[in-house]
């Protein structure tokens, strides 16, 4: 045994300790509880969602319907200033994480984490992926490639999870049309668009049902616990 731990260190020994215990059938860490999801379905008019307490409303709904009812969910969707309405921020509305997926795999552990906030982080990158994002009922979701492709995710935000400035419409009228404006959106996938970005990748062609599917997407939104 001395010879063989002089060879191969203690690092080896440690292994085999580990693998001992594994093999005597001792607990593993429970998975941790979703708390992140992208919806298997739209609310089904276009980029109306009812506004932010209507598209917070169909994640708790479908959570509920999942067995996550226990949680209070949130849409993640950025709204522009309107009249004296200051706007919302997308990435003020979601918590302090950290989010799994309905897997157990951790998305982000911080906000800073899942927007890049620092160079570390930035460099790390968020794990929201093609093989990572899933429905709340455990489901992968078509993406570029696939037919139909629904890799578009609604979410009026710029990369940095912030509401738009300018004077034009990146949320559909803040989450209340199906005719006139464009949405933000993000791709699951990270892949097509001209970038890579989860949450903001380019504009819809405009906020109904057919505008949507259009430009690859299903009016699918990201549902955030909040708790």
């Amino acid at each position: 045994m001395r010879k063989w731990q002089t060879i191969f260190g203690v690092g080896a020994l440690s292994m085999v300790g580990a693998c001992s215990a594994a093999a005597q059938g001792q607990p593993k860490q429970p998975p941790q509880p979703m708390s992140f999801f992208v919806t298997s379905v739209g609310v089904g008019n276009g980029a109306n969602l009812g506004g932010l307490a209507g598209a917070d409303a169909h994640c708790q709904k479908l959570a509920a319907a999942a067995g996550a009812g226990n949680k209070t969910w949130h849409a993640y969707l950025s709204t522009q200033a309107s009249g004296d309405q200051p706007a919302v921020h997308a990435r003020d509305r979601i918590g302090s994480g950290p989010w799994y997926n309905s897997r157990g795999a951790r998305i982000a552990q911080s906000v800073a984490d899942l927007h890049g906030d620092t160079i570390e982080t930035a460099r790390l990158g968020n794990n929201v992926s093609k093989a990572s994002a899933f429905t709340e009922k455990n489901e992968t979701i078509k993406g570029f490639g696939d037919q139909p492709n629904q890799h578009d995710i609604l979410t009026g935000s710029q990369p940095d999870g912030r509401a738009y400035t300018d004077g034009a419409d990146h949320t559909c009228k803040n989450w209340t049309s199906s005719s006139e404006g464009t949405a933000q959106l993000g791709h699951f996938d990270r892949t097509g668009g001209g970038n890579t970005s989860w949450n903001s990748t380019h504009p819809s062609r405009g906020c109904s049902q057919d505008n949507l599917v259009s430009t690859g997407g299903a009016g699918l939104l990201y549902c955030f616990a909040i708790n």
